[in-house]
């Protein structure tokens, strides 16, 4: 019953910051695709688990409070957090493989691992993001090996 309640105002929620997300514009053209297109895809597949736990079919039994797994919830917001005060100081490339490292070692990855595919995924999603897509991304620490 409180799923369902809560996922109706969350789908409201998702809706409302939508319109507002819609008129987003910026002075300038810093990256190809616009501010608007992150916060529309990030309300979209938010709006989309909101409307599966409000129409899911009444036979599916919700699943008991699991301590281990509102642990692990908790300590990947963390992560998460940490990883968004920490881009700009350190950069996108070390941020990120931070944050791959920290969530490959919650989610029960082994070490080195965990440490290879950080690693690949800042380097890799900089790449991508940098010279692929010509999206700026800050360099943070790196900046000092860039002259």
């Amino acid at each position: 019953m409180y799923v369902r309640v809560f996922a109706a105002a969350w789908l409201l929620a998702c809706a409302g910051l939508a319109l507002l997300a819609w008129g987003f514009e910026a002075p300038f053209a810093y990256d190809p695709v616009g501010p608007r297109a992150y916060p529309l895809l990030l309300l979209f597949l938010m709006a989309c688990g909101a409307a599966w736990l409000l129409f899911k079919p009444h036979g599916e039994p919700t699943p008991a409070f699991d301590r281990a797994k509102a642990q692990r919830a908790v300590l990947c917001v963390l992560a998460l957090l940490a990883y968004a005060l920490l881009f700009e100081i350190l950069g996108f490339v070390i941020s990120t493989a931070l944050a791959g490292f920290a969530l490959g070692l919650l989610f029960n990855g082994r070490l080195w691992p965990s440490v290879i595919s950080g690693v690949l995924l800042g380097v890799l999603l900089y790449g991508l993001f940098d010279y692929l897509l010509d999206v700026p991304l800050p360099l943070g620490l790196l900046r000092l090996l860039e002259s």
